[in-house]
């Protein structure tokens, strides 16, 4: 039998199973393509954006470091980074001086924004896990209910019914298995595909601000003026030496 006698011959209950099934793989591979495509998108912009930015800051250029966040938007490093230097921004145009208290409203900005993102790259995640897990369930639904019509069939007929006929209608009950592992598979490899590439991509925010926060704490470069953990260091030193503090 062909897949189109196979449709033909099916009951009502199992053509809903496999229409549902195939709705079920469309949604998944929908937001499979649109989540490689955020991602990639995300990921060279971020190969564009790092060498830059961190050009900036050794050149202690912060003003186009900031002005490069801010451009960057599709890039989720810029982003979180963005976030960082917009707490400290007021500070350093008026050549201000960081504070403790600065510093860590720059580390909550950089946690509330990787909040954020790490919401948006796992938004989806949750559908191709479940896709993942109750599709074999739903095509061996469709098949207990196509195995017991082909016996009901057998049985009003008295068990008259030919060979062929019975195999035709196990065949049938068993496409409903098929399509669901059909379904199932290629969204549980995307689960797992995107939940590595996005558990890589949250590592690599943790480490960039972790490095921006580091650097404000050590210094802001010597156009803006030193920070306060600078400062304390120097004049500890000074004290030590008996000399004066050197700028």
């Amino acid at each position: 039998m062909s897949l189109m006698d196979l449709w033909n011959s099916m009951h009502f209950f199992a053509r809903m199973i496999v229409i549902v099934m195939v709705l079920m793989s469309l949604i998944s591979w929908t937001i499979a393509v649109q989540k490689w495509t955020y991602l990639r998108k995300a990921q060279k912009e971020t190969r564009k954006f790092a060498p830059e930015f961190s050009r900036s800051l050794q050149e202690e250029q912060l003003d186009a470091a900031i002005k490069l966040a801010e451009k960057s938007k599709k890039s989720h490093v810029a982003r979180v980074l963005g976030e960082a230097l917009n707490e400290v921004k007021p500070l350093l145009r008026d050549r201000a001086t960081i504070t403790a208290g600065d510093i860590n409203s720059a580390e909550r900005a950089v946690e509330r924004q990787m909040l954020i993102l790490t919401s948006e790259l796992k938004r989806g995640l949750s559908i191709l896990a479940t896709t993942g897990a109750t599709a074999p369930f739903v095509g061996l639904l469709g098949t207990v209910f196509g195995v017991v019509n082909a016996f009901q069939g057998m049985a009003a007929s008295g068990g008259g019914q030919s060979l062929q006929a019975i195999t035709g209608g196990v065949a049938e009950a068993l496409v409903t298995t098929g399509i669901g592992l059909l379904v199932a598979i290629p969204a549980v490899w995307l689960y797992n595909y995107f939940t590595t590439k996005i558990d890589f991509i949250t590592v690599e925010m943790t480490y960039t601000s972790k490095e921006l926060i580091d650097y404000l704490i050590k210094s802001v470069g010597s156009e803006f003026g030193r920070s306060i953990f600078t400062k304390e260091f120097q004049t500890q030193k000074a004290s030590q030496t008996s000399g004066p503090v050197s700028h």
